[in-house]
């Protein structure tokens, strides 16, 4: 879970309240990480406090630049429902594995052997990557456990990986990518992901991505279906 180590004002408490107030402020961040927006009703509930005590932690996170209101609309009359999404801010309490420096490789990558090099690069990857991912699935004796071994894989990289059942198979999502800017200088990293995820389960099963982080939404999730 992210770390507070700036922006969170604490009460002077008692050391073992300090750490309680920065606990539920760390859990809210990661259910907004990987659920979405929810609003302070649903926060509370999952966070099995009361509201009145849910709302202090929020105010103090949205003092801090880490979560913002978002108005959803209402079936009936009255006022939006506001539920409450990380910000920039608070997406960047959840780490980017040396952003700075995979992004300053891939570019003296790309300025002394062009494009070319660094999909050969990519590649390379790829093949080491797939290596691994197929024999890691090699033990499993059905789809479900093959995308349980992924996700154990995604989540060890920092993927903030689940599964959840989908029709007759499976969806596996990835709350977090700890490559971002990686991906977003050179989505050749993503097309790879895509093609390592097929590879390992196999032409049996159809894998397309219908969520993407980089297109817009809070995370990507991929679609694992048996071929009919």
């Amino acid at each position: 879970m992210p770390s507070f180590s700036h922006g969170y004002a604490q009460p002077m408490t008692t050391r073992a309240n300090d750490d309680t107030q920065a606990s539920t402020a760390d859990r809210i961040l990661f259910m907004l990480k990987t659920r979405g927006p929810l609003k302070t009703t649903e926060l509370a509930t999952l966070l099995e406090v009361t509201f009145e005590a849910t709302r202090q932690h929020i105010q103090k996170l949205q003092a801090s630049a880490l979560i913002t209101g978002i108005s959803a609309p209402t079936s009936g009359a009255g006022r939006p429902s506001l539920r409450w999404a990380l910000t920039d801010t608070g997406h960047g309490k959840f780490p980017d594995a040396h952003s700075v420096l995979t992004l300053h490789l891939i570019e003296s990558i790309e300025g002394v052997f062009g494009t070319e090099g660094v999909e050969k690069i990519i590649a390379s990857m790829e093949t080491t990557n797939r290596r691994e991912y197929l024999q890691a699935c090699e033990i499993a004796s059905s789809l479900e456990e093959k995308v349980r071994i992924l996700v154990g894989i995604r989540e060890r990289a920092g993927y903030m990986a689940q599964m959840e059942a989908a029709g007759d198979g499976w969806l596996l999502i990835e709350n977090h990518c700890p490559i971002c800017a990686a991906a977003r200088k050179c989505q050749g990293f993503c097309r790879s992901e895509l093609q390592i995820f097929r590879a390992a389960l196999g032409d049996s099963v159809v894998v397309e991505r219908c969520e993407y982080l980089i297109s817009g939404d809070r995370r990507c999730v991929y679609s694992i279906q048996p071929r009919m």
